[in-house]
């Protein structure tokens, strides 16, 4: 059906493809299912296709997020049966597309991820001729980091493959739009559209929160640069005696952490608060006075957007997709990486100087909310991809 055969002010129709979904008991993947909330005043109709390989567990929906069909299916686990995924799951929704494409056409496919989601939406996009397009997450795009050999060389080759097919190819931030386009120099169709935030959701605290905690939210991994902000809270103990930390993660490096806090002598110092809900991140949050990710490794980072939107100083690393959000020493700071020091030195100004923190947040929140098109709120993430889907459709 052309574009001319639209009747006017019809709805379009989105399927979106998503290993990345909130479930009852696991709130990650909000970046997905929240910018759905503003796509029926837009004029967008969402379906949702949640997906899961097979020899893991099944999961509850969420009650809070968009309705998305939960589909599980076979594939090797490990890194090793990456490469046939997306086939993989291709055939095992096919024929559930086809009758939801009968029942209501599908305009456009959206795949968050190359594999196996990307790879499975262009085979859908094959078989029914629907347009699809495909959103790049993280910095791994090829991913090269993740699975090395024959395996990656063959997933390097698949990501290619979805991205030269795709109607278009969504970056979050211009930092993994760059590496899509490390293997692909002439490629002309990529478009960035960053993750928005609930600025309702995580709004400003009424009154300045009492005491003097910074907070942290990532995942107990080693490219989070977690031990940055133990070390650098170890340089400040003896100065402020009521500075604490509190870390919301999970992930292997939890133990080696733990006694990183306990060699520093500040381990009564750090709280490890386990995996959180959306809801308590952002009390959180508005009840603390900094906060601190010294990621290494990051295409752009919503948490750090949404410290910017709660109204506290977000502190990040340079090099990272967050650096095209946070202008240093004006909405937030940014440090290189490792720099324990120059954190440290970083936490005792703004600890000591609060009409610096406040200013800091003001402008963080004015950031986000933004003004007309300018801004980091869903709206302005839906609206990106509303105008991505009108070019695109079928």
């Amino acid at each position: 059906m052309s574009n001319d055969h639209k009747i006017k002010g019809q709805k379009i129709h989105v399927l979106t493809l998503t290993p990345f979904y909130p479930s009852r008991k696991d709130e990650r993947g909000g970046f997905v299912a929240e910018p759905l909330t503003e796509f029926g005043a837009l004029g967008l109709e969402s379906s949702v296709i949640a997906v899961r390989v097979l020899h893991k567990s099944r999961v509850l929906p969420s009650t809070t997020s968009p309705a998305a069909t939960w589909v599980r299916y076979p594939v090797w686990p490990g890194n090793r049966g990456l490469a046939s995924s997306g086939h993989a799951l291709f055939s095992r929704i096919r024929g559930m597309v086809r009758r939801l494409h009968q029942e209501r056409r599908i305009d456009v496919l959206h795949a968050h991820a190359p594999l196996p989601c990307g790879e499975a939406a262009r085979l859908l996009s094959e078989d029914l001729g629907i347009p699809f397009v495909v959103t790049v997450h993280g910095l791994d795009a090829y991913f090269r980091e993740q699975i090395g050999g024959r395996a990656g060389e063959r997933c390097g080759k698949l990501c290619r493959q979805v991205y030269e097919q795709a109607a278009r190819v969504i970056c979050i931030s211009e930092h993994v739009r760059q590496r899509v386009l490390e293997r692909m120099p002439d490629f002309k169709k990529t478009e960035v559209v960053e993750n928005g935030v609930d600025a309702g959701m995580f709004s400003p605290a009424k009154e300045v929160p009492s005491g003097q905690c910074i907070a942290s939210v990532g995942s107990l991994i080693a490219i989070k640069g977690h031990d940055v902000t133990l070390r650098a809270l170890r340089e400040l103990k003896n100065e402020f005696a009521d500075l604490r930390c509190r870390i919301v993660g999970e992930g292997v490096e939890l133990g080696r952490l733990q006694g990183l806090a306990r060699e520093l002598g500040i381990a009564e110092r750090v709280e490890f608060l386990g995996r959180r809900t959306r809801i308590e991140v952002a009390e959180l949050l508005r009840d603390s006075m900094i906060f601190v990710l010294p990621s290494r490794y990051e295409g752009l980072g919503c948490v750090y957007l949404e410290a910017m939107a709660t109204g506290i100083p977000a502190i990040a690393c340079r090099g990272q997709g967050i650096g095209e959000v946070i202008r240093d020493g004006e909405n937030g700071f940014l440090i290189a990486e490792q720099d324990w020091r120059a954190l440290a030195g970083l936490l005792r100004t703004l600890i000591q100087r609060p009409e610096l923190r406040h200013a800091i947040g003001v402008a963080a929140r004015k950031t986000i909310v933004g003004e007309g098109l300018s801004g980091f709120t869903l709206l302005h993430q839906a609206k990106g991809l509303q105008s991505i889907y009108r070019d695109c459709r079928a």
